[in-house]
């Protein structure tokens, strides 16, 4: 494994964390995945308070196998449940409870997005309530995650003395939300930087179109698409951790041996510039980007948000035939009890404010109405039904 050092701390961080979002839902098989992961050399675990029960679940595992103090524990205060100073604490010990500890090492403010977030946070006496708990050790570095436009990333820089930061970034998002240009300036502060999605949710692993995976292997070096995305950001100085939501042993492995072999400056000339035409063979695929992080859920009216993009981009990226089978799998609409249609949007706007990617969903979803659902579809949908009764 190799590892950074963090300028604001000394600490010596592994290039691969682990993304803690997406366990896999055995709880054996998570434990398994955690342990070997930490016996590899991973030893940047990040968890939020909003990621179902992955607190609990990552907790029970640090404390039943005594590995507490072979990681750094990242996790994420959900700012925007704070109403007083009071639910600073409320909140900050239920995660302590969850997690089984005393203190975290890395945390971090969840999805803020702009300077103004953050004033707010002011008001309520944040400042003084980070200084208290890393007076008294129960928060060693503080920072925040990032999922808004490049100005605010700038402006929250420099709002604060922030001890690191987490951003989304990878090849197809290079000058989306902070970008290279956020990066940069966050390596000049001497912030380390913590990468999230650098797999956009999977996409630039298994999703890739068959364009893109034929570039990539033209390029050579026998790699999965997952490692060609992991290399290219290792190839940054700026990158300090990379997370990856891996939820199975062959992906540790891989991600594993990639974190061994890529460093700054490891790709040549040949090798960065496949990425532009991969980049744009994926844009002509998918038509949304929505990375399935389900931060737009419940839909209050119970349409299955992430499950309607998906089949909407498979449609491009994968054929017709494969979006509509997963489109009629993803929404149960061969189930006539459960309808997750994205016909059944009726424009509220809940789901809007909630998104990290800033997506018009509403306007996507009858997007996907109009292909998902041609003149044709009810009747396949009758039949599909009567094969099934």
């Amino acid at each position: 494994m190799r590892y950074m050092t963090d300028p604001k701390s000394g600490n010596k961080l592994s290039a691969l964390g682990f993304g803690c979002m997406r366990f896999p839902r055995d709880k054996d098989a998570a434990e398994k995945l955690v342990l070997a992961a930490i016996e590899a050399g991973v030893n940047y675990f990040d968890t939020a308070y909003i990621y179902g029960n992955s607190e609990v679940v990552l907790g029970g595992i640090l404390r039943r196998n005594s590995v507490r103090d072979r990681i750094f524990l990242a996790t994420k205060l959900p700012f925007y449940k704070c109403k007083s100073r009071a639910d600073f604490d409320r909140l900050f010990l239920e995660q302590l409870e969850r997690l089984q500890t005393d203190y975290i090492d890395y945390y971090l403010i969840h999805n803020i997005s702009d300077p103004s977030a953050w004033r707010g946070l002011c008001e309520m006496g944040i400042e003084k309530w980070i200084a208290e708990k890393k007076a008294n050790g129960q928060i060693r570095q503080i920072g925040f995650s990032f999922h808004g436009a490049r100005n605010g990333f700038m402006g929250l820089l420099d709002a604060y003395d922030w001890d690191f930061c987490q951003i989304q970034y990878n090849y197809m998002d290079e000058n989306y939300q902070a970008g290279r240009a956020g990066l940069r300036r966050a390596h000049e502060k001497g912030l380390p930087a913590v990468i999230m999605e650098p797999l956009l949710g999977g996409k630039l692993a298994t999703g890739l179109p068959p364009k893109a995976v034929r570039l990539l292997k033209e390029a050579g070096a026998g790699r999965s698409a997952a490692s060609w995305a992991l290399r290219w950001l290792w190839d940054q100085p700026e990158v300090t951790v990379v997370l990856s939501g891996m939820n199975g042993m062959e992906q540790l492995e891989d991600n594993l041996k990639t974190a061994g072999e890529a460093a700054p400056g490891s790709l040549t000339d040949r090798e960065r510039a496949v990425f532009a035409p991969v980049t744009a063979a994926l844009r002509e695929a998918y038509k949304v980007p929505c990375t399935g992080c389900n931060y737009c859920m419940p839909c209050p009216n119970g349409v299955n948000i992430p499950g309607c993009f998906a089949a909407y981009n498979t449609s491009y990226a994968m054929g017709f035939v494969s979006g509509i089978t997963q489109y009629l799998t993803g929404t149960g609409l061969n189930r006539p009890e459960r309808q997750c249609r994205a016909k059944n949007c009726v424009k509220c706007g809940a789901c809007e404010k909630k998104c990290p990617q800033h997506i018009g969903i509403a306007k996507s979803l009858e997007a996907v109405t109009k292909r998902m659902e041609p003149f044709w579809f009810a009747p396949v949908l009758w039949l599909v039904r009567r094969v099934k009764m």
